[in-house]
């Protein structure tokens, strides 16, 4: 079978495409036949090294397929299932492959291969944000950087199902509507405009109790000050780049300021755990409360391609590879 492996870590052109041969699953495994694989910015970290990983390496944390085989000891699963999963391990920019069966979640017939390749590691990582970093309330007012993103899209649409009002940042007119469609009540051009000034507006100075950031360097400050007394900063990813040098007297001035940098793998870390957070993502999605926008689509061949997009932010919502 067919699969990206990098050598080194690097730009989009470390990742090639090769020919691999595919051992029969171990115990407690499943061999996958991929339909459909998720593209997600975590990928670049592992790519270029931010996220250093074992090299040789694939990447990839997210697919849906089929299930082609299994090992010794799988329940609940059979040949012909339809599963994903989005919490790796990495590999899953490939045809097909082995993956533990504990991992993967079972897809009812509501949900297309396409959505669920799309869904996974984000959905279950706004599930986590919104329901247990900070458990958002009915009437609880969000701030929200890249709404307009993969996971943005999603958390908006789930924000606003749980009674909130979504605060929105985004850096045109076209992405500024689509996050509007998806449940965001007010958008902030955080290019040309003062994001916690406007923040403080909208709230009529108070504040947010909780800011969902997965920028980074570029948006910290705008996070911090846009906070209400004894808020919380969520800082979840780095798309702008790494937060660095941070200052924690700084969360005493602006008012007792709590500040986490939670990620998917340790909210997911036992199999309890993500098995509540799938089934509640599942529930979300099959139902309609929540859609999962995937607005481009790319070959695997073309991974290089889709990277380049993803890091030039030509991209909005989820995009998927088809092996």
């Amino acid at each position: 079978m067919k699969a990206i492996q990098m050598q080194q870590p690097g730009g989009p052109e470390v990742m090639e495409l090769i020919d691999m041969d595919l051992a029969a699953p171990g115990a407690g495994e499943i061999r996958v036949r991929h339909t459909a694989i998720g593209l997600n910015y975590i990928d670049t970290y592992h790519r270029s090294g931010l996220y250093p990983v074992p090299l040789p390496s694939g990447l990839g944390l997210e697919a849906a397929g089929v299930v082609e085989a299994c090992g010794s000891g799988v329940e609940g699963l059979a040949v012909g299932d339809r599963v994903a999963y989005g919490t790796g391990p990495l590999g899953a920019y490939a045809e097909a492959r082995n993956v533990p069966a504990t991992r993967v979640t079972k897809l009812p017939d509501t949900i297309s291969d396409e959505t669920g390749a799309a869904m996974m590691l984000k959905g279950m990582t706004v599930r986590y944000l919104l329901r247990e970093t900070y458990e958002v309330q009915p009437g609880d007012t969000i701030l929200w950087h890249a709404a307009a993103g993969g996971v943005g899209l999603i958390a908006c649409q789930w924000a606003k199902a749980l009674g909130a009002t979504v605060i929105g940042t985004t850096s045109s007119e076209e992405k500024a509507e689509l996050a509007k469609a998806n449940g965001c009540d007010h958008i902030i051009m955080y290019n040309t405009e003062d994001v916690a000034e406007r923040v403080r507006e909208l709230t009529d100075g108070a504040g947010v109790p909780v800011v969902y950031d997965g920028v980074g360097a570029a948006t910290v400050e705008a996070s911090l000050n846009s906070l209400a007394p004894r808020g919380l900063l969520a800082s979840f990813g780095n798309a702008s780049g790494p937060v660095t040098n941070f200052d924690l007297g700084a969360l005493s001035v602006k008012g007792s300021l709590y500040v986490t940098r939670p990620t998917l793998m340790t909210y997911t870390a036992s199999d309890e755990d993500l098995a509540a957070n799938a089934a509640d993502l599942v529930e979300m999605v099959g139902s309609g409360k929540v859609k999962i926008p995937v607005n481009q689509t790319y070959a695997l061949a073309d991974v290089r391609k889709a990277h380049e997009d993803l890091e030039s932010r030509k991209t909005t919502g989820s995009t998927v590879l088809m092996p």
